[in-house]
């Protein structure tokens, strides 16, 4: 045989060696029995197209909820669903009232969304920015999308996010439980409800009562508390102040003391302030970033507002670089909005991920408490199961 026959006869072997192993006509092992095959990307004519589905969804709260500046007993929802190929994937738009979206501007927005052009699920880049796009607000409609498209392809690729992204699930943190603004008797028996459960709470503030709130959950427990003021307090000075005794009872961080408006008045507490203070209401987006720096200790990031993962994971990066910390939040959402966000928790310092735990009617299981931390699923994409 010359050297021109051998090398034909290399290649022609070679060829039918990955041939086998691509349309799993070889002889697989254990171990590959057991592993999650990767989706082969179909081209072509051959190539399927992805299919959105949507409905609406009412979220029922266990109690009533209460801020500074509201109260409810349920919040308005949309279900999405991403077909391709035999895969379905899910998404989530949840819209509380103070955000001005509805039900209707969600689905009239996802009634605009084709993604029926797009042949490749992995391209999450070019297909998120067209859905940017289609208009300059409706965050949660986005935020669905993107949810969806990010199971899709954790489903493809046969793995978890966390995973996919180099994350270490076991630096998932806990998650904070939230106490809404109540009476003394109503506020006793929700942290009762949550003792050996959760390792740090959530307390909101900002009313005329925040002393009561915080005396109350003190005379039944002495769980690390976060405050939330949702921008309730309005004179400087007295918000330092009451920072200052908040952490005399145990308070490790403060968000959004004041108005965002008033952001020369939260810088000047931020640079006072013996607790760090993060960004909620100042902040939606990574546009948004540049104007806080300096204001705030962190940013709280959350899906809702800054439409999705793929913006979540850019937040993030970015307030790291000018060395601000990073949480994870959520408005009242179902399992599968809270576990896309807490598949990027185990990269940020503070999660308050308990949103799925404020309602009745969760429609799926996902991401779960175990002794107060956060226990991501290790199945493909999200790794919701439907109930």
């Amino acid at each position: 045989m010359d050297r021109r026959d051998f090398i034909r006869t290399s290649l022609t072997a070679g060829a039918g060696i990955a041939a086998a192993g691509l349309t799993g006509c070889g002889t697989d092992t254990a171990a590959d029995k057991k592993a999650p095959r990767p989706y082969l990307l179909k081209t072509g004519s051959l190539a399927p197209r992805m299919k959105l589905s949507w409905e609406p969804y009412e979220l029922q709260l266990q109690h009533t909820f209460t801020v500074a500046t509201h109260s409810r007993k349920t919040t308005p929802d949309v279900q999405v669903r991403l077909e391709y190929d035999g895969f379905t994937a899910h998404g989530e738009a949840s819209m509380p009232p103070y955000l001005g979206h509805t039900v209707e501007s969600v689905c009239a927005f996802l009634q605009k969304v084709d993604l029926g052009q797009f042949t490749d699920p992995f391209q999450i880049e070019d297909i998120l920015a067209y859905v940017d796009s289609l208009s300059e607000g409706d965050a949660p409609a986005k935020a669905a999308v993107d949810i969806a498209l990010h199971d899709l392809v954790g489903q493809l690729l046969g793995q978890p996010l966390f995973r996919i992204w180099g994350l270490d699930a076991a630096k998932a943190p806990s998650t904070t439980f939230t106490i809404g603004i109540d009476t003394p008797e109503v506020v006793r028996e929700k942290t009762l409800e949550c003792a050996g459960k959760f390792n740090i709470l959530k307390v909101k503030v900002g009313l005329d009562n925040d002393t009561e709130m915080i005396e109350t959950i003190r005379s039944v427990t002495d769980l690390p508390l976060a405050v939330d003021a949702n921008q309730g307090w309005k004179d400087r000075q007295k918000a330092l102040d009451e920072i200052f005794w908040l952490a005399e009872k145990g308070v490790v961080m403060v968000e959004q003391p004041m108005p965002k408006e008033q952001l020369d008045d939260i810088a000047w507490i931020t640079e006072r302030s013996p607790v760090p203070i993060f960004a909620d209401e100042s902040i939606q987006r990574l546009r948004d970033i540049p104007a806080i720096k300096g204001a705030f200790s962190g940013i709280n990031i959350k899906l809702m507002k800054c439409t999705g993962l793929l913006e979540a994971r850019k937040m993030l990066t970015y307030a790291r670089a000018e060395g601000m910390r990073v949480m994870l939040g959520c408005m009242t959402e179902t399992s599968c909005a809270c576990t896309a966000a807490a598949h990027l928790s185990p990269a940020v310092d503070f999660a308050d991920l308990d949103g799925n735990l404020l309602i009745s009617n969760d429609r799926f299981e996902g991401m779960t408490i175990r002794d107060g931390r956060m226990v991501l699923p290790d199945r493909p994409g999200l790794g919701l199961i439907e109930k």
